[in-house]
């Protein structure tokens, strides 16, 4: 099994340098490419569903993607201790009917020695926007890297 670094324990670079690489690869909007990011046997909760292993993350990814249409995303470490981190993030997205959301959440990572994430929980707010209250578009550009975005 190859090793994903940065690997734990986590410094507060090394933690930060995990969240920024999920934001990227979620950013992608590539299930596959997000999945290989978690072991073969991870665990999620994602809201209100329970998905185990890279095979229901893929699917569980390739139906938000569905969804959620010009998926835009920005994560900020909250905090880290050895192979945990906690995270806080927002993403918009429209759906189907042309309607813009703000999701706002929390998620709670645990990483194996390899640097592949063995749990994921993540609680998710959803709150309707017009597209003119719109904050994140695409990719974090690299002069926003290392900072974090704030709630609104």
């Amino acid at each position: 099994m190859a090793d994903r670094p940065p690997l734990p324990p986590f410094t507060r670079e090394t933690a930060a340098q995990k969240v920024q690489a999920a934001e990227d690869a979620w950013n992608t909007r590539d299930p596959h490419k997000v999945s290989l990011a978690y072991s073969e046997d991870s665990v999620w909760r994602n809201r209100d569903t329970f998905v185990t292993g890279r095979a229901q993350i893929v699917e569980l990814l390739t139906e938000k993607w569905r969804r959620e249409r010009e998926y835009a995303l920005r994560k900020d470490l909250w905090a880290f201790d050895g192979n945990r981190i906690a995270v806080r993030f927002q993403y918009e997205s429209r759906d189907a009917d042309g309607q813009w959301w703000r999701s706002y959440g929390n998620e709670l990572w645990e990483f194996d020695g390899h640097g592949l994430m063995t749990r994921r929980e993540a609680s998710i707010n959803d709150v309707p926007i017009e597209e003119k209250e719109r904050r994140i578009r695409g990719p974090r550009p690299d002069s926003e890297r290392g900072g974090s975005f704030p709630v609104q």
